[in-house]
């Protein structure tokens, strides 16, 4: 949930903003912030939702208590599994660098330079897996945190990402998955979301029982770091604008130096929109949940007070014959109930039809289905008799909206990486193109793809594109590829006819082991091995 800017002018919606110069640190760190309390209240809302702490259906206040106990029983958490099966798609696996050449062959390297090595193109130009890149990556942690983000953006509509230089390891520069209720950034107006302004992140310290912020902002082409902090307020309100205090760090100037010339932090968005931003994957089907939940609720309440038939009698009389007060009547299975009377009538009230109930419900879960392009599978649980051809109809409307998600997600996370690299001293030139790899969403059975990799490979397909095809991450293909040239080289000198060359070869050298061409011991350079049983022409 980005801002709409849209609505009403800065003053407007900024309490007290226009008490600060424009674009100041203070002015920063109050519009932001303002802009970021702004979205936590949807923020925690989506992730209530997600959680399964949505609220209970609404009851008049008398009946309440009486059903407090029914109402809890009637969660049933259907956004948050609208959410997992589309996260779980969502999976990188690698990084690519695609170098090319320069137009005359000549092999361009990652830098953009001409490679002086071999000066042509090899096969692994075109596509080489970025070994650097995935080396910081993963000594960030970010093969399990940037899942995290993903799952983030989906419920709360953007997550961040933030980088900077590591003074410990200038070849590991560090890197951070930030909350949507933590960070915020502001684009330049015009660049259609793509330059950022300045950029905040916030967190509550308990240690220090303080809200602490930092403001990423450029001011003459260079990065600096306005750290501030405030007192925790009381009550859930935000911090005032007045109350924010210069905070100092140890061995800090402030502003302290960023030592860039950008702001290093990258919006995640899930579905974006051009004026709003990143959006939340439930934004549409919070009433539908709601439905959900309160038809759950009528059929338990309805089960638990008309689903058992009530007995009746009339006729039954209130003393004996003796004038003693008849005994209450008490049903059993084990029981009969008689009578002398003879205007005494039993019978039973019909029992509550549940089926109402349970179709109205389903029909909930056709709807949300339907408005998030999930399999009715995964949310009725209905399977039974089905093809693969039908299955995969049934998912490709997910896969689909998965293609869709990650595309918003490729430009951020590239422009990132290319950050991360130049920090680390392992910059790529512009014309040097850099991929994102994917895993990919489509389920499939593995004979069912092990058939189509077969027939791809007679087109000439291959064999690394269709070990991609097969789902083989990229430090699979590269051991792969050293374990095929490893049996190939064994092969090679297990061969039938390499060996007898070999045979030939060590008998025209000769006894004293001398290189091949030299001549014998008691030789004179000109001597000729004879074929056997065949005679030499002179």
């Amino acid at each position: 949930m980005a801002n709409n800017r849209t609505r009403g002018g800065t003053s407007e919606r900024v309490p007290r903003l226009s008490k600060f110069p424009v674009l100041s640190p203070m002015w920063w760190v109050t519009r932001l912030y303002y802009d970021l309390n702004e979205k936590i209240r949807y923020i925690n809302k989506f992730d209530d939702y997600y959680t399964g702490e949505f609220p209970l259906p609404w009851l008049a206040p008398e009946a309440q208590e009486e059903f407090r106990r029914i109402l809890k029983m009637s969660r049933a958490n259907y956004t948050g599994l609208v959410v997992d099966a589309q996260v779980e798609r969502e999976i990188v696996e690698g990084f690519r660098i695609d170098t090319g050449d320069d137009g005359s062959g000549k092999k361009i390297t990652p830098t953009g330079g001409v490679s002086k090595s071999s000066g042509f193109v090899s096969s692994k130009s075109f596509g080489e897996d970025d070994q650097d890149t995935w080396r910081i990556w993963q000594a960030n942690n970010m093969d399990t945190l940037f899942d995290q983000g993903i799952l983030e953006a989906a419920i709360n509509g953007e997550s961040y990402l933030l980088a900077a230089p590591n003074p410990k390891d200038e070849k590991t520069p560090k890197m951070w998955v930030e909350h949507a209720s933590q960070c915020i950034v502001e684009f330049v107006p015009g660049t259609n979301r793509t330059e950022v302004a300045a950029g905040l992140k916030v967190w509550d310290d308990d240690w220090t029982q303080e809200i602490h912020a930092t403001l990423y902002v450029v001011e003459n082409e260079e990065l600096n770091l306005y750290k501030f902090k405030a007192k925790r307020p009381t009550t859930h309100s935000a911090v005032q604008p007045n109350r924010w205090e210069q905070r100092t760090v140890l061995g800090e100037e402030w502003p302290a130096s960023g030592q860039l010339d950008y702001v290093p932090i990258w919006e995640l968005p899930n579905n974006p929109r051009m004026l709003t931003g990143g959006r939340s994957e439930l934004a549409d089907v919070c009433d539908i949940q709601d439905r959900i939940i309160k038809t759950i609720a009528d059929r338990l309440m309805t089960q638990d007070y008309g689903a058992f038939p009530q007995k009746w009698a009339s006729g039954w009389p209130d003393t004996d014959v003796d004038g003693n007060t008849t005994r209450r009547i008490n049903i059993g299975r084990d029981r009969l109930l008689t009578t002398d009377v003879a205007e005494t009538k039993f019978g039973q009230f019909s029992a509550a039809a549940l089926d109402g109930y349970l179709k109205g419900k389903k029909e909930d879960v056709h709807d949300m289905a339907a408005r998030t392009r999930t399999p009715a599978q995964y949310l009725l649980g209905e399977f039974s008799n089905v093809n693969g051809e039908t299955l995969k109809a049934s998912e490709s409307g997910l896969v689909a909206k998965v293609r869709q998600r990650m595309r918003s997600l490729d430009d951020p996370l590239e422009g990132c990486l290319r950050k991360v690299r130049e920090m680390a001293g392992k910059s790529l030139a512009d014309d040097v193109k850099m991929e994102i790899i994917w895993r990919n969403p489509e389920f499939r059975t593995e004979g069912e793809l092990v058939d189509a990799l077969v027939k791809m490979s007679t087109l000439g397909v291959p064999k690394v594109a269709l070990w991609e095809r097969w789902g083989a991450s990229p430090q699979e293909i590269d051991r792969w590829q050293e374990m095929a040239e490893q049996e190939q080289a064994d092969a090679a000198r297990m061969d039938a006819t390499a060996l007898l060359a070999d045979s030939y070869r060590k008998q025209a050298t000769g006894a004293a082991g001398g290189p091949a061409g030299a001549p014998a011991p008691g030789g004179t350079g000109q001597d000729v091995v004879k074929p056997r049983g065949g005679a030499q022409n002179s």
